[in-house]
């Protein structure tokens, strides 16, 4: 399906078949770029002519600008001044010549300052800019002046400096004029006037036509000098602080030897040269000289030993400028540039390729033309006729330079003077590239064709067409470099296609031995591109294709270097594993600790370097989790060598012993770790694990199967006791040892006759299993319990009364003691019961005197208006208001027994006041009731008459109690608001 800017072309080819057959040819070789270029306006020339809006009173003979100081001769003997600062103040001055001198020359200095009029009548006058009066040059009267090179270092307002003077008659001479008044003894401006050299042509005497004078570096001077048909240079030095002194010493250091010139055979009777300056008080840099032949124009090249003048072209003047008619008559040079002025047009020609690019016809009615002038300052080309003065504006000179440029192959300053012109750059750049394709400059065509706009398909088809896989590499990098981090598409398509071309390099490197560097340097390169981070996005989530392609060539190595910058280190440890390097697996693991592939890896790594790997998982301490790992001990705990089972317990004993595990999964392997290969360990290992349930971490019922199916005893006994199961421990003890027996009978102490039970079947088995009467009376010793009474049913009828003789006598000692003790008891109880009852009597007599005055500790009235109770410390408290003051400090289960209390007090307080007189029945029945009321009383007094409020161990525990019920603070807090 065609495109609209395609359609587009079909159809201007249609309307216009001639044209658009050109635009083809000139574009064959360069292909179609990006670019649409359109052109909104009409582009403005670069060289625009304007009218000066002067109609001068007389002819204008003469015209000279430089510094925006014009000045121009009129008619006879009138000068003309016009500052274009201030064009509206102009200055006329007269001459004041009354011969018939006219003027020959004007020569206006770089500043603008200094003007040297020179006359038909071999005479110079001087005017300063600053001044109204005309002096005359006495010193260079006699000569025809027809150039001056003015000093551009030295010159001031006031004075020129050493400046040089051409004659018509070849001479040239050093002068220096001064704009002050002088002395007593010299009143002329000019200080002196001297020769210094001459020029000849054919062996005569030559007009100097032109003069320059330029410095360059390391106080080397240049002088340019020009005739008819010749262009003469000299070169010298000039000692630092000598400048002042003249340019005199120049011409003498070129007297040995002849001048460097060169000569043009065609004589039109004059010339003229002019020069480029880019920056005010610069060196200029290109120069064009008129003459005969043409316009010789170069560059200026101050470097150059032998010779000023470089990349000299002569341009030949076209058939239409004839010298009988249509003369040239002057010069002016811009930066790529020369103007010829004709009598009747002016030519622009191009430096560059010799084309006259511009031509600009003068009509009649202003008359023939007369003069160009370039002011050097303000870059503004002058020309004048007799009636008239028309400048140039020159804009925009460098616009098309580099179309020029460009087709020069000079594609590093076509760049340059289009740098701003996308569009522009994009041609340069798609021609530089097409013209190095051509010449098989591959790589730097590729270089250039990345930064094109051109279609990308075409430009890679011509690589691949041209088998050029370096290059189109490159093209692919560049282009790859330039792309923008949105355009991901791009992007992935050329990582993946660089991927592929770098692989089939290093694949045909890697088979030629004899390419082994440039075989390292690419893989370097290669490595180098994985791992740019700018595409770091792109690899990551193409990692897959990657590795197909890594793999589809078999270049492990790169694979590996590839997983890890991906950080995809599993893929990386697989690799190692495969290939039995277990340590570099082992290594890679360690450097990135990474706990999911530590699980992973640890069973395989685990088999072949038990050690290795119990130190990278001590090494990774509490990152790991050691439930995990168990998986990878058990599997070769149970078929492995001893150096794996050895690094199995060391590893578990790390985490129980240091790591201070509490899981009881890992207590549990370690024990039956200790079970099965270190017995000696089990035993120590359930001692300080600990002797209650609550302090160990393992399962004790495991424990116990593990340590019965390993037939150690000593250890069951152990887990037994921990249990608790002291029948079970003592039982088990017995066939092991009688002391480890006795020291679990002791455990319960608690229980007694648990204690009791455990003794006797120790002494049994003592008597019974072993008949060792001596150890059963020992039983006796050790155990209070036990008493010979207990343990005697277990001896045998043969056995002698000798045997417990001792032991008889001890027990019936211990019975007469424990008598005489229940004897002393009985008499203490007897004295403290009769104690008792003394203190009784005696509280029975105490009483206590209440004056009438008294009143109620509590609320502070009197105490005698309602029923009260008075204690011991002198503290009183009628009944409601005791009752309110202990309440709330009394336990919950007291406050509902105290408020039941009270009811019933109620309810029986009413049943007495009955009016009805009782009858025999009822009395009995109200005396009984009676009984129950004053019981009632004297419960109601024991909960809260037991001690003073105030005083008692009540008001003590209530220390800590906050002023306000917590339950109760924001109502009070609301009442007080």
């Amino acid at each position: 399906m065609a495109s609209i800017l395609d359609e587009y072309e079909d159809s201007q080819i249609i309307r216009n078949p001639v044209q658009s057959r050109m635009c083809a040819a000139n574009m064959i070789g360069i292909t179609h770029s990006g670019f649409v270029n359109v052109r909104l306006e009409e582009e403005k020339p670069i060289f625009n002519k304007q009218r000066i809006d002067f109609s001068p009173p007389e002819k204008i003979n003469h015209f000279a600008v430089c510094n925006n100081q014009l000045c121009m001769s009129l008619g006879k003997d009138t000068l003309l001044r016009i500052d274009l600062g201030k064009p509206d103040q102009p200055n006329q001055i007269e001459l004041g010549r009354k011969d018939d001198s006219k003027v020959h020359k004007l020569f206006l200095d770089p500043t603008g300052s200094h003007l040297v009029i020179s006359l038909t009548t071999s005479e110079c006058v001087y005017l300063n800019r600053n001044t109204q009066k005309v002096r005359s040059l006495s010193r260079w009267r006699g000569h025809l002046i027809e150039s001056v090179g003015w000093n551009k270092l030295f010159g001031t307002e006031t004075n020129t400096g050493p400046i040089l003077v051409g004659t018509s008659q070849g001479l040239i001479f050093e002068a220096e004029i001064s704009a002050s008044e002088g002395t007593l003894f010299n009143t002329n401006p000019d200080q002196y006037f001297r020769q210094v050299h001459s020029l000849e042509e054919d062996g005569k005497p030559a007009p100097v036509c032109c003069l320059e004078v330029e410095r360059g570096i390391e106080s080397k001077y240049f002088i340019i000098a020009t005739t008819r048909k010749r262009l003469f240079q000299f070169v010298g030095r000039l000692a630092e602080g000598s400048e002042q002194q003249g340019l005199s010493s120049i011409f003498a250091q070129n007297q040995d030897l002849l001048p460097s010139f060169q000569e043009f055979p065609v004589n039109m009777g004059y010339s003229e040269i002019a020069f480029y300056t880019s920056k005010l008080r610069s060196c200029p840099k290109s120069f064009a000289w008129m003459m005969g032949n043409g316009v010789l124009y170069g560059q200026l090249d101050y470097v150059r030993p032998d010779s000023l003048l470089s990349d000299v072209q002569v341009w030949e003047y076209t058939p239409d400028i004839d010298f009988k008619f249509n003369k040239p008559i002057s010069i002016v040079l811009t930066q790529f540039h020369f103007l010829l002025l004709l009598p009747d047009r002016v030519k622009a020609i191009c430096t560059l390729n010799g084309q006259v690019v511009y031509e600009d016809v003068f009509p009649d009615k202003f008359g023939t033309l007369k003069k160009m002038i370039k002011d050097p300052v303000g870059g503004l080309v002058w020309i004048y006729t007799e009636k008239a003065v028309f400048r140039y504006h020159i804009q925009r000179e460098s616009r098309d330079v580099w179309q020029m440029y460009m087709n020069m192959n000079k594609f590093d300053l076509a760049k340059e003077y289009c740098r701003d012109r996308p569009e522009c750059i994009d041609m340069v750049l798609a021609k530089e590239a097409e013209h190095c394709f051509q010449n098989k400059r591959y790589l730097e065509s590729a270089k250039c064709y990345a930064l094109t706009q051109n279609y990308f398909e075409e430009i890679a088809l011509k690589f691949i067409e041209a088998k050029q896989e370096e290059a189109l590499k490159e093209f692919l990098l560049k282009k790859l470099n330039n792309l923008k981090s949105t355009e991901k598409t791009q992007i992935t398509l050329l990582v993946t296609w660089l991927t592929e071309l770098y692989l089939n390099r290093l694949g045909q490197l890697e088979l030629d031995k004899a390419q082994i560097d440039l075989f390292q340097v690419t893989r370097e390169e290669f490595r180098s591109f994985l791992c740019s981070t700018r595409f770091k996005e792109c690899f990551f989530n193409n990692r897959s294709t990657i590795y197909d392609l890594l793999a589809s060539h078999g270049n492990v190595e790169d694979m590996v270097y590839f997983s890890v910058i991906m950080q995809d280190y599993e893929r990386v440890i697989s690799h190692y594993c495969q290939h039995d390097d277990y340590s570099a697996a082992l290594e890679v693991l360690s450097k990135h600790c990474d706990e999911k592939l530590f699980y992973k890896f640890s069973p395989v790594l685990m088999q072949h370097i038990p050690k290795k790997v119990v130190d990278a998982w001590i090494q990774m301490g509490n990152r790991l989790d050691p439930k995990k790992l168990i998986p990878a001990l058990v599997n070769y705990s149970q078929t492995g060598s001893t150096q794996q089972i050895d690094e199995t317990i060391r590893y578990m004993e790390f985490c129980v012993y240091q790591l201070d595990v509490k899981e009881e999964a890992i207590h549990n392997y370690l024990l039956s770790l200790y079970a099965k290969y270190k017995k000696d360990s089990l035993l120590w290992y359930l001692e300080q694990a600990g002797t209650h349930a609550s302090e160990i971490h393992y399962d004790l019922k495991y424990a116990l199967r593990l340590c019965a199916e390993h037939q150690n005893l000593q250890a069951c006994v152990l887990v037994y006791k921990i249990m608790e199961l002291y029948e079970e421990a003592v039982d088990l003890a017995l066939q092991v040892d009688v002391d480890l027996a006795k020291s679990c009978a002791d455990l319960p102490e608690d229980d007694e006759e648990l204690r009791k039970t455990l003794w006797l079947k120790i002494a049994c088995h003592v008597v019974q299993e072993e008949k060792d009467v001596k150890k059963a009376m020992n039983c006796l010793s050790s155990c209070n319990l036990l008493k010979i009474e207990d343990i005697l049913p277990f001896f045998p009828d043969f056995v002698t009364i000798d045997h417990f003789k001792e032991a008889i006598i001890i027990s019936l000692d211990e019975y007469n003691q424990h008598i005489e003790e229940l004897k002393h008891e009985m008499e203490e109880a007897t004295e403290s019961a009769k104690r008792i009852r003394e203190d009784i009597q005696e509280m029975r007599n105490k009483y206590g005197v209440v004056e009438s005055q008294e009143k109620c500790a509590t609320c502070d009235f009197p105490l005698l208006n309602r029923p009260f109770y008075l204690f011991l410390c002198g503290h009183m408290f009628h009944h409601d208001c005791l009752v309110q003051e202990v309440t709330p400090h009394l336990s919950a289960l007291k406050q509902s027994k105290l408020e039941e209390l009270q009811k019933k007090l109620t309810a029986t307080t009413q049943t007495t006041k009955s009016r009805h007189r009782p009858k025999e029945e009822d009395a009995v029945s109200l005396g009984k009731g009676q009984g129950s009321r004053e019981q009632l009383k004297s419960d109601i007094d024991d909960i809260i008459a037991a001690e003073c409020a105030y005083c008692g161990e009540l008001m003590i525990k209530s220390i800590d109690k906050p002023f306000i019920d917590p339950q109760k603070f924001d109502e009070e807090m609301s009442s007080w608001l």
